[in-house]
């Protein structure tokens, strides 16, 4: 039996979880030493369970049996499996306290080792979350730090493909077997993903998205970053747990303020109360962790060409949270159906985008001639 088969078998024997198996590991040295200890010398670790010990006594050859099959479900899916003492598995992940003792990965293992970021928030993220999560994930990328996330809708998409819009890296964190696409709306970002960057998952393939999984999942982003940023977060929510774990991780933790009278905020602005450190930029994370990659020219927001002066008093009337359509009628003191043909007009033009509820809200900046 390899090293991969020795690893692998201990994650397949019942009742021994990552906590447990690391401080075999430290007891003992390696799998195979683990593997062939003596029941005597296992009955002196106090710390593991009865089942387990049992397990790693009299069940062996069930455990390696599921080891090789799941090498044999790997090489046909395309994965590479990466164990917790080979050369590419990531050195800050084997630190936590329970790392995972193997990883099944989609994409270039050697990601999981270069200097990340991880970003998280919302899935029902609102539009400023999404625009922040993108914005602020390509200037990281372009600072060629590695964006880690969570693979779920709302604020972790927005940070995979800003990443992948300003040419960067992205490693997806997966709560499920890699042969399973969750949520299955990502399939064409799953595709990009392991092209340009990693999917990886502690799972066994074939492991279905069961909502347990998913924080479990989470110490993961957090083991593999520098720290975490979290974009949006409600004052009780999932967000709030990987926050939690990277405190516990050592990892620097970071969070983006929003509006004080929405929910989508509370958690944000009560992390920010208890000392994470407040973002506007990325500037804010490279000086927070004594970073200095040289990074390439940042994309600039797109400008708003010189309008006609309806138009013009329109757009002014615009901000980055969406404002409703009645409120820009009133403002504006223009007919309705004059507002709304100009709000289609800016819209074609890509300088403002429609929400739902009746709510626009500005895409660019206006130019030096707007009021």
């Amino acid at each position: 039996m390899d090293t991969r088969q020795q690893w692998l078998s201990l994650a397949f024997t019942p009742g021994l979880g990552p906590a447990t198996l690391k401080k075999l590991v430290e007891r003992f040295g390696s799998a195979r030493q683990i593997l062939a200890a003596t029941r005597k010398a296992l009955e002196e670790c106090q710390f593991l369970r009865k089942d387990s010990l049992a397990a790693l006594c009299d069940q062996k050859t069930v455990a390696a049996a599921a080891a090789e099959r799941e090498l044999r479900l790997a090489e046909k899916a395309g994965t590479t499996i990466l164990c917790w003492d080979e050369p590419l598995f990531p050195p800050l992940l084997k630190e936590i306290s329970d790392p995972p003792p193997f990883l099944h990965v989609l994409g270039a293992p050697q990601l999981l080792s270069a200097p990340g970021i991880a970003m998280v928030g919302a899935r029902a993220a609102s539009s400023y979350g999404l625009q922040v999560a993108g914005r602020l994930a390509a200037e990281l990328a372009r600072h060629h730090l590695v964006i880690i996330s969570g693979f779920a809708l709302g604020i972790d998409t927005a940070a995979h493909r800003g990443a992948l819009a300003a040419g960067g890296k992205t490693v997806a964190v997966m709560g499920c077997g890699l042969d399973i696409i969750y949520p299955a709306q990502n399939k064409k970002l799953h595709e990009q993903i392991a092209a340009h960057g990693a999917i990886i998952s502690e799972n066994p393939l074939g492991t279905l998205p069961d909502g347990f999984r998913f924080p479990a999942r989470n110490r993961i982003i957090s083991g593999l970053s520098l720290g975490v940023v979290v974009v949006e977060a409600a004052h009780r929510s999932g967000t709030l747990i990987t926050a939690h774990q990277a405190l516990e991780q050592g990892r620097d933790v970071f969070a983006i303020p929003g509006r004080i009278d929405s929910p989508k905020s509370e958690g944000c602005h009560r992390l920010i109360q208890e000392g994470a450190k407040l973002v506007h930029n990325a500037a804010d994370i490279l000086e927070e962790l004594a970073l200095t990659t040289q990074a390439a020219p940042p994309a600039a927001r797109p400008q708003a060409p010189p309008l006609p002066p309806e138009e013009e008093r329109v757009f002014s009337l615009l901000e980055v949270y969406p404002r409703n359509i009645e409120a820009l009628i009133q403002a504006a003191g223009l007919p309705a159906h004059r507002i709304s043909e100009i709000l289609l007009h800016l819209e074609l033009r890509g300088l403002v985008a429609s929400l739902p509820g009746n709510h626009y809200q500005r895409l660019a900046e206006p130019s030096s001639s707007s009021v």
